[in-house]
């Protein structure tokens, strides 16, 4: 299963919690040199790059950036929102109606650009809608992509894990809240140079330690070895 939790929903419904086994996605980092490290530039960039669908709940992120732009001293504040979905045009409608001025509406790109792509972030916003199934745990390709990085996250979601807290590569603040979705984006983007770098260097850390895909490649290898050796274990 991809879910750390998932165990708790399918142990009930008959099947031994020894049959499970939680191997997580990842990132593709064998070979990738590493990232470029966050820069003090005119603009804070936040990205968000992926799915628009309902489960994302960018709404609550263009509110954030609402809240955000009436405050003239957080002018240098800017959004970038990459990929698509079936809300990205109703996204683009609140945007406009909410008169945002510092949202930009970008296409998807291909998955070995997105490194050259997160380089050009100063952080990165994750966002889920509070829904039950997460309850179970999480494991988005895109918050891996995140973390790879090097860059703060603000981690805006209920789940049954956090890898961001975990890391210790960012903020979590509650799903839906816009008003302090753009208070952690705020104080994200006061954070000097080197404790932003500080942050994403434990992010890279932690994703190179438990998301490498040819280690998680090297469980799951073992986990079917032992399931061969178990069937061809002689009966009892």
């Amino acid at each position: 299963v991809l879910l750390p939790c998932a165990a708790d929903y399918i142990v009930p419904l008959g099947i031994s919690r020894d049959k499970i086994c939680w191997i997580p996605n990842g990132v593709e980092l064998d070979g990738s040199r590493e990232p470029d490290e966050a820069q003090d530039r005119e603009h804070f960039t936040f990205m968000y790059f992926g799915a628009h669908g309902t489960a994302n709940g960018l709404e609550t992120l263009l509110r954030a950036m609402r809240e955000i732009e009436k405050d003239p001293a957080k002018s240098k504040i800017r959004l970038r929102l990459i990929g698509d979905g079936p809300n990205k045009n109703n996204l683009e409608e609140l945007a406009k109606s909410l008169r945002l001025a510092r949202v930009d509406f970008e296409d998807p790109v291909p998955k070995a650009d997105i490194p050259r792509l997160a380089a050009q972030a100063d952080a990165f916003v994750f966002n889920l809608v509070d829904a039950p199934v997460f309850k179970y745990g999480i494991s988005s390709n895109k918050l891996f992509d995140f973390l790879a990085a090097s860059r703060p996250i603000v981690f805006c979601c209920d789940a049954g894990n956090n890898p961001v807290e975990e890391a210790g590569a960012g903020t979590t603040v509650p799903p839906g809240r816009p008003i302090e979705l753009a208070r952690a984006m705020s104080d994200m983007a006061g954070l000097t140079l080197s404790e932003r770098r500080e942050i994403g260097r434990a992010g890279r850390a932690y994703v190179s330690q438990h998301h490498d895909f040819h280690m998680l490649a090297k469980q799951f290898s073992q986990v079917l070895d032992n399931a061969v050796a178990i069937g061809q274990a002689p009966a009892q």
